[in-house]
């Protein structure tokens, strides 16, 4: 255990840390409303579909850092325990995810489970083998969009589901057209697992990761734009049509947001790495690494807690709140939630949820 601690990689937990600081922006905003315009509401777009990408994508690299060793020494033995463990730990987030659903219908963690369930199988596995799977979920979506309706099952107006919990309905939310679903969002965790794979203790390794993450990420939101632009030919209609196919929204999740959403959390993943290293004895580096340890603990936190207690003072106005008032309440949220990583790191190693996992898992 000591080794695994003096190893750890800080810049994962302070990415990590940022990827739930924008889900919470990006949740609040959906479910409080974001009334009104100007700059402080195309900073808060900024996170949407992005955040989520990144903390799956962190997901996978946690996973193969938590099997590199064994899978390096070949210890077959110690790979199927982390298998089971794994695999134990999957169904436990399917099961919180599923808890609260009602509250939260756009819940990422059973998704998560079955993320997790499906690469337990790829960690005795080639490590291309992951990013090629990977790569064919991406491409293998638009296909499955021309003989499945995407729009099945449900009310975009409300963002309600009708058939979520029929048999039919659950299966086809979870595999095809839910918030984010299995096909092809699986591909996030699988490149991260990929990415966990490589040299991430190597700066050059890292660095150049980080300017081709960069770059991959600008050409492709200038191909879609350019893309969008030029074919619509200034028709609003044809535009807005454009935008749902070649556009970087995440529903659906199309190749074009698939590889943004890929490019910019291995963005900011390596620069996370780079920056922790360099400034290991920042108290700000210190305080994301905590608020990252404690990230499954404040994603159920900010919908439980967050949300709960807007709702509870005024439920009539969820949904019609400005943008100012929803992007504030997550800040501070967000602030409060490393106020209390830090806190909670003096005394415990894991945080509450992490540690009730843990607990049932191990």
């Amino acid at each position: 255990m000591k080794n695994l601690a003096k190893n750890r990689i800080i810049g994962i937990d302070v990415a990590r840390a940022l990827a739930v600081i924008g889900m919470i922006i990006v949740n609040f905003k959906v479910v409080f409303g974001e009334n009104g315009g100007g700059w402080l509401k195309s900073f808060a777009g900024i996170f949407d579909g992005k955040a989520a990408a990144t903390f799956v994508v962190l997901a996978g690299v946690g996973l193969a850092l938590m099997t590199n060793a064994s899978f390096r020494n070949r210890d077959e033995e110690k790979l199927k325990k982390a298998q089971i463990r794994i695999l134990k730990r999957a169904i436990f987030l399917f099961i919180v995810g599923l808890s609260y659903i009602l509250i939260w219908p756009a819940d990422i963690l059973h998704f998560y489970g079955v993320y997790m369930l499906i690469t337990a199988l790829f960690i005795t596995q080639p490590k291309k083998f992951a990013l090629t799977t990977g790569i064919l979920l991406i491409a293998l979506y638009p296909v499955l969009l021309t003989s499945w309706n995407y729009e099945s099952g449900w009310n975009f107006t409300t963002l309600d589901y009708p058939d979520f919990w029929t048999a039919k309905g659950f299966v086809k939310n979870l595999l095809f057209n839910g918030f984010h679903p299995v096909l092809p969002w699986l591909a996030f965790m699988l490149v991260g697992f990929w990415f966990g794979r490589q040299r991430l203790n190597d700066n050059r390794f890292v660095m150049t990761s980080f300017f081709v993450g960069l770059i991959s990420f600008i050409l492709v939101q200038l191909i879609s734009f350019a893309a969008v632009h030029f074919l619509s030919e200034g028709d609003p209609i044809i535009k807005r049509e454009l935008q749902e196919v070649l556009g970087t929204d995440p529903m659906p999740p199309l190749p074009i947001y698939m590889f943004s959403g890929i490019s910019i959390a291995i963005t900011i993943t390596s620069a996370c790495i780079l920056i922790a290293k360099k400034f290991e004895q920042s108290k700000i580096i210190d305080a994301l690494r905590k608020t990252g340890q404690l990230a499954l603990t404040f994603y159920a936190a900010h919908v439980i807690i967050g949300m709960g207690i807007v709702e509870a003072i005024d439920p009539e106005k969820m949904g019609n709140y400005s943008i100012e008032f929803s992007v504030i309440y997550a800040l501070v949220f967000s602030a409060l939630c490393i106020v209390f990583a830090i806190i909670w790191r003096k005394r415990k190693k894991s945080g509450p949820l992490e540690s009730i996992m843990r607990k049932l898992t191990d």
